[in-house]
């Protein structure tokens, strides 16, 4: 059963006012993304960046319709997103966050948990994972850990040997759940 994912990647947020022109620092930054000429959505208005400058980490833009600091402010929180079918395409092994979230994880037919997120640690990316008894399991994105990744299904194939974790007794593969959406 095929997952359905938005159409849109969230690329940042819209913080603070810089100057007067209607240009404002990007909270949550996705820097790669956010490009001078590229379209892009404030909150439910899809408009184009017209102005970029600071780095990836901080990066400052202005885009069309927004002229001054009293717009920015109306718009402080609002979510940037682009169209995923208009983002640069991923290497093979590479997933946005957004696309592994949600995703059940297993050991072969043992039922690990649902991924909740991602977390950035210094030598590589790990899914944090919540079991079922309620604790959390950091997975770290690595071959050796993590055998396959079916995005479309949902479904994360993990090595609990590899992690030094003991698998619980594998339940009926009939009654395996689907995949959880992210609260």
């Amino acid at each position: 059963m095929a997952r359905e994912l938005s159409p849109w990647l969230p690329v940042g947020r819209v913080g603070r006012p810089h100057g007067l022109d209607g240009s404002f620092h990007v909270t949550q930054p996705r820097g790669d993304l956010l490009l001078l000429g590229e379209s892009l959505r404030v909150g439910e208005r899809e408009t184009r960046i017209e102005r970029r400058a600071g780095t990836d980490e901080r990066p400052i833009v202005r885009v069309e319709g927004v002229g001054d600091r009293a717009a920015v402010e109306a718009l402080r929180g609002a979510a940037l997103t682009r169209l995923r079918s208009e983002t640069p395409p991923l290497g093979p092994d590479e997933w946005w966050a957004e696309e592994l979230e949600g995703c059940l994880v297993m050991d072969a037919t043992v039922e690990v948990g649902v991924v909740r997120g991602l977390l950035a640690l210094p030598s590589c990316e790990a899914l944090e994972v919540e079991v079922a008894d309620g604790g959390q399991l950091l997975v770290p994105l690595v071959r050796d850990a993590v055998r396959a990744v079916d995005v479309e299904a949902g479904v994360i194939d993990v090595d609990l040997e590899f992690l030094g974790v003991a698998p619980t007794v594998a339940p009926d593969p009939a009654q395996r759940r689907p995949p959880r959406p992210p609260s």
